[in-house]
């Protein structure tokens, strides 16, 4: 294998950077080339193909930073069709008209849903990314428990029959996904902060986490210690969830709940009500569950409750909402990122050069040896209908009586967040966030130079 191409898919994370180092870093030491194609599988179906030489004489180029978030390369949330075939033909010999031997995608379920029609025609593996952490299974046949309901609004629907109470951690199929670990970061600075302002103002505080059918980051937020947290995946008691905020509130004055923006009622609906627009993926859009729980718990306390003790003078002055939003998906990655991101983008390498195809490179846990590397073909995410499905938290890493992770909720995301930052994390935010420099400079967007770096199949 001499040349190689790259692209990143689907939204960005924070570790995208570092899983391009850390494939180009291994395609060094082996000798082979890696165009980096820009803007994801848009770039492909570009016919002039728009790429970059990521490895000059096998030395890689110093904007790919390992350091940094974001892409260098570009991402879109553009996917090839698999009912294309003209289109697909097409891009398979665009491919060899640029030599390249084997690509490697660095996406989530949607980029490895994306790459199967691809794979029939070359070589292609994954390198795993998502903030949400909902690439991989809890158990090894997990898929095969989705069951495919009667169609409903011309459109099919499944349904997860877990067939499995519980779950061992060192079963858990790709433990975690670079960027998971730096959204839960930043998740847990926004939750620490809002809790002073509500505690200081006796109000509540309702802290909004992304995870539209995966609750990875809200549980993980438990580390801001929030009072209460909802998952998407455990459909909401809101008698229940109301009678609890109330004893709280009366106990220290102020509650700080963290939800998942995909939880649902009892029923399976999102709390955020739906607009008719769907986001660039497909997805419905939400108007925000934050904003739907407020008026849900204003409604049921009443002004009368807040007036009465003489804290605020309606429900909706001392309930606020806030949303965390785009910054889990930006920034440095702290140092579980940063490393196990290269690991992983080396690793996809190493399965291309070994012949795989289809197949991605996967973190394993074991409680005696820690963190590894492994590897697993695609289709073993697939259920009978051939669909990959986003993983979700298990129930038993959520204890749904306390709105609170598990024990073995806990035990789960200790080993992932157990020196996840780096003493040089700190240093940085110590010697360079407030840095004369930041005041004189405008920002330099590794983009300018990366243009000046991009060439065309034409060329």
């Amino acid at each position: 294998m001499r040349r190689i191409a790259i692209l990143t898919a689907g939204g960005d994370t924070p570790a995208l950077n570092a899983t391009i180092y850390g494939a180009v870093e291994r395609s060094n030491q082996l000798g082979i080339e890696v165009y980096g194609i820009m803007k994801g599988f848009s770039g492909l179906l570009d016919s002039r193909v728009p790429h970059v030489n990521l490895n000059p004489l096998f030395v890689t180029i110093p904007e790919i930073d390992p350091c940094c978030g974001g892409t260098a390369i570009g991402a879109s949330r553009t996917y090839i069709s698999s009912e294309d075939a003209q289109e697909l033909q097409k891009i398979a010999h665009r491919l060899k008209q640029l030599k390249i031997d084997g690509v490697v995608c660095i996406g989530g379920d949607g980029t490895i849903s994306g790459m199967q029609s691809l794979c029939e025609l070359f070589p292609c593996v994954l390198a795993p990314k998502t903030i949400d952490n909902d690439l991989g299974l809890n158990y090894i046949n997990e898929p095969n428990e989705w069951h495919l309901n009667p169609e409903t609004d011309e459109q099919p629907g499944f349904h997860h029959r877990r067939e499995h109470e519980s779950i061992a951690l060192d079963e858990i199929v790709n433990y975690a996904t670079p960027g998971y670990a730096t959204a839960v970061f930043v998740a847990v600075q926004a939750i620490e902060r809002i809790r002073t302002t509500a505690e200081s103002h006796r109000r509540i505080a309702i802290v909004e986490v992304m995870g539209r059918h995966s609750g990875y980051i809200a549980l993980g937020s438990a580390y801001g210690q929030p009072d209460m947290i909802l998952l998407p995946e455990v459909p909401l008691d809101f008698p229940a969830f109301s009678q609890r905020v109330r004893e709280l509130y009366d106990r220290q004055k102020n509650v700080v709940i963290v939800v998942g923006e995909g939880i649902v009622d009892q029923e399976g609906k999102p709390l955020g009500a739906a607009h008719a627009s769907t986001d660039p993926a497909g997805n419905i859009l939400l108007d925000g569950a934050a904003e739907s729980l407020k008026k849900m718990l204003a409604d049921d306390f009443g002004s009368e409750y807040f007036s009465n003790l003489r804290r605020h003078e309606s429900a909706a002055q001392a309930i606020f909402t806030r949303k965390v939003g785009h910054t889990q998906r930006g920034g440095r990655p702290i140092r579980f990122d940063r490393f196990y991101a290269t690991q992983l983008g080396g690793k996809a390498v190493d399965l291309l050069v070994e012949g795989q195809n289809n197949s991605l490179s996967t973190l394993c846990y074991q409680e005696n040896s820690g963190f590894s590397l492994g590897a697993l073909h695609a289709n073993k995410l697939r259920d009978q209908w051939g669909r990959i499905h986003a993983r979700t938290v298990h129930p038993s890493l959520y204890d749904d009586h306390r709105f609170q992770p598990s024990r073995l909720g806990i035990d789960y995301l200790s080993p992932i967040f157990n020196n996840a930052i780096g003493s040089d994390d700190l240093e940085l935010f110590r010697s360079t966030f407030f840095q004369r420099g930041n005041l004189t400079s405008r920002y330099q967007s590794v983009n300018v130079d990366m243009q000046k770096r991009i060439r065309y199949l034409e060329d």
